[in-house]
């Protein structure tokens, strides 16, 4: 953690906001899957959670290192020389703009679901752990929100399909009353 901490606040443009919101739903996964195991004598479906927050979280972590080379690769097409017409240029930069908007997105959507499992899990499962599990829900929903920002910037640079946005809007709103149920769950 400390590397990647310092990584993160080196001169380097990755890893960035987008490495950071798939490490904050990766977290807030684990932060499910941890409460789901405490849970499993008073959830039936506990286990099940568990298991799925693990799969969630899994692809967030991975999706971390996927951002930083979407960047990477939007930087290198930005400095693609200007030869001819550009329209090789441009192209590149259209389709590095593309993956630069599909990995967020599907951070967002991880997001969602992993807020998704905590709000199922705040008011069945354990007691004592019901903290973590708000934890998780607004800590996916953090990453769900940030996520959804870099999607619509790369949409807006790249010209690129406005339902990338609207699957983007989709997942935050999703997450967004996933972690208001998770705080509202009795104790």
């Amino acid at each position: 953690m400390r590397d990647f901490l310092e990584l993160l606040a080196a001169r380097e443009p990755a890893p960035g906001g987008g490495a950071v919101a798939a490490v904050t739903g990766a977290l807030a996964a684990g932060l499910v899957a941890m409460a789901a195991r405490f849970s499993d004598a008073r959830f039936p479906a506990a286990a099940n959670v568990a298991r799925q927050a693990d799969e969630l979280r899994a692809r967030a972590a991975a999706l971390a290192d996927q951002d930083a080379a979407a960047y990477g690769a939007v930087l290198g097409a930005y400095r693609l020389p200007r030869d001819g017409d550009g329209a090789q240029r441009r192209d590149r930069i259209t389709a590095a703009l593309h993956r630069a908007a599909t990995v967020p997105l599907e951070i967002v959507e991880i997001a969602a679901q992993v807020a998704g499992l905590a709000a199922g899990l705040a008011g069945r499962g354990n007691p004592n752990l019901r903290g973590d599990t708000i934890a998780a829900a607004h800590l996916a929903e953090a990453s769900a929100r940030s996520a959804a920002a870099l999607v619509d910037i790369n949409v807006r640079l790249g010209r690129l399909p406005e339902e990338l946005s609207r699957r983007a809007a989709a997942a935050v709103a999703a997450a967004q009353s996933a972690a208001a149920q998770a705080s509202a769950a009795p104790p």
